[in-house]
């Protein structure tokens, strides 16, 4: 057969080769019986039934996204339940009740009136249409009692093909299953792409109708790199494109052309995520999530089991660094067995460092136990301590003296440890305004701009309707950087990044410019940002930084990125 080639938008930078299988979620339902027939007040309580069982559906979803991908992309699924608790939705599903339709016919045609009213907005804003699309599913589903498709269970060599994936979905897939996917619909910011790149799936969104005529069991290659989808490719494609990452892995540190040393790293949320950073080259590990360790479970776990954790990525760095985050919960980050309060904001509200240093703190000191018995076992590696959501310097002091005094205990016990590295995440203005007094209490700073830029903006992360200011190019954003980096040279703090930014190699040349010491990001981007390294030169990227700095609005940073990177 001749070779054919469907173009979309391009997700991830890999590509795979596999054979196609069509997804195609849950048939309609089909014309509502006769209006006489419906009893109002039992409908509205199945409804309600429904809505208890998807409430409680997405928060184990959201803990098990969380645990396996991370907190960023497990957020999504906070705004599901915020659906479920609209008041516009429920209303709108009661009237259509009382109009004569049962719970699920109401259910789909409310949230169809509101997936029309998104879709017909601009941006980002519109792909909030798969998420009603998610949560009407399984409204649905848990009416009707049926099963969701289960796509965690896919022939080995799937390549994925569907109309859309909603988060769901796409939370689903088995990267050592499927080779790939590939929609009709989406762009490069829904959510299906963010969890490819997270998943290091080769993905495709935005193919177009044309997507529709490729048939089941047809052999294709995503390739994400370019958005091209070849169907039945000959042999020498299959060949050099099965399985090849877009960019060749490097080992060990790479330096710039002018020979600056930059560590790249790898963020991770399990333990089954150290192979794969290690897979695509990363130095070490510059976030280690520990949520994934309390999430999911009906007790914290002990000292011994966050020890031999920690000691396991010490041991596939050995000549790394690793860089654990302490319990970052509280808020948008729910815990079942800890007794958290429901707080109206709670991206300002107690959780972090407040929480390790309240009441918590018999958590952090357990973790800490584990964390300086880790650091003193032989196991090769720099471990390195952080503290998150850092506000005040009172805050570092006493988590220092809160290590200091978890070492004496050790020390009296008898128990082998070791001081680890110390130091703060940069994701609150107050941080980065008190970088200069905090450089006498740690050994390094790491900045998190995901939660960095909501705050300095004002602009709720995953809130598409401020998703412009949100951005990390955002001037405001570079110039918090720009003090962080500043209150560190001269000193022996270094410098680092975990936030999303990192990860983009559009930016990494500005980065370097702006003196960061290591960057790191999902797995799957570091190939990339190791290549952007390596073509990029000092004294360039500090002009680029310098005029980046200089400017007053995001489209005059953006512009400055599009010259260079053409």
């Amino acid at each position: 057969m001749t070779e054919r080639r469907l173009s979309g938008v391009g997700a991830t930078p890999l590509s795979g080769v596999g054979t196609a299988v069509w997804y195609a979620p849950d048939a309609g339902l089909g014309p509502p019986p006769d209006p006489e027939t419906i009893d109002a007040d039992v409908e509205r309580e199945r409804f309600e039934t429904a809505r208890d069982a998807a409430r409680e559906e997405i928060r184990a979803e959201r803990e098990r996204t969380a645990a396996r991908l991370g907190e960023a992309e497990a957020e999504v699924f906070d705004a599901h339940v915020q659906f479920l608790d609209d008041p516009q939705i429920t209303e709108g599903v009661e009237a259509a009740i009382d109009d004569g339709l049962p719970a699920e016919h109401a259910v789909d045609r409310t949230f169809e009136q509101f997936i029309e009213q998104f879709e017909g907005m601009e941006g980002r804003v519109a792909e909030r249409a798969d998420d009603l699309r998610d949560v009407r599913g399984r409204l649905v589903r848990a009416l009707g009692g049926g099963e969701r498709a289960d796509l965690g269970s896919l022939p080995e060599g799937s390549v994925v093909l569907a109309e859309r994936l909603t988060p769901s979905d796409t939370a689903q897939l088995d990267p050592d299953r499927v080779a790939g996917f590939a929609t009709v619909t989406g762009g490069r910011t829904s959510h299906a792409a963010i969890f490819a790149r997270s998943l290091a799936l080769p993905a495709i969104v935005g193919v177009g109708t044309a997507l529709r005529a490729v048939a089941d069991g047809v052999d294709v290659v995503v390739d994400g790199r370019d958005g091209t989808l070849l169907i039945d490719p000959d042999e020498e494609t299959r060949r050099t494109t099965a399985g090849e990452e877009a960019v060749e892995v490097r080992g060990g540190t790479v330096e710039t052309a002018d020979g600056a040393p930059i560590e790249v790293a790898a963020n991770v949320g399990t333990e089954a995520d150290l192979a794969s950073a290690a897979e695509r080259g990363a130095d070490g590990i510059g976030l280690f999530r520990t949520e994934f360790l309390f999430l999911d479970r009906e007790s914290p776990p002990g000292e011994d089991e966050q020890y031999e954790t920690y000691r396991a990525a010490l041991e596939t760095f050995p000549d790394g660094r690793v860089v654990v985050r302490t319990l970052d919960v509280g808020g948008d980050k729910p815990v079942a067995y800890l007794e958290l309060p429901d707080e109206e904001n709670p991206f300002l509200g107690e959780r972090g460092i407040r929480r390790s240093l309240g009441p918590d703190a018999d958590l952090f000191e357990t973790q800490l136990r584990a964390l300086l018995r880790a650091a003193g076992a032989e196991a090769g590696g720099q471990l390195s301590v952080m503290l998150p959501l850092v506000a005040t310097v009172d805050e570092v002091r006493e988590a220092r003296e809160t290590m200091e005094s978890v070492a004496a205990d050790l020390e009296s016990e008898g128990v082998a440890y070791a001081l680890p590295e110390f130091g703060v995440m940069i994701e609150t203005p107050a941080t980065a305004f008190l970088a200069d007094a905090l450089v006498e209490h740690v050994d390094f700073f790491s900045i998190g701009t995901n939660d960095l830029v909501q705050y300095v903006m004002a602009a709720e992360r995953g809130n598409d309707r401020v998703a412009a200011l949100g951005d990390y190019r955002q001037p405001a954003v570079l110039r918090a950087i720009q003090t962080t980096v500043a209150a560190a040279q001269g000193t022996d703090v270094w410098v680092g990044m975990c936030g999303e930014m990192a990860g983009d190699p559009d930016v990494t040349e500005l980065l370097v410019g702006l003196g960061l010491d290591e960057l790191s990001m999902s797995a799957v981007a570091v190939p990339q940002v190791k290549r952007a390294v390596s073509e990029t030169t000092v004294s360039e990227a500090r002009e680029l930084a310098a005029r980046a700095l200089a400017a007053s609005t995001k489209r005059e940073v953006d512009c400055l990125l599009t010259e260079t990177t053409r």
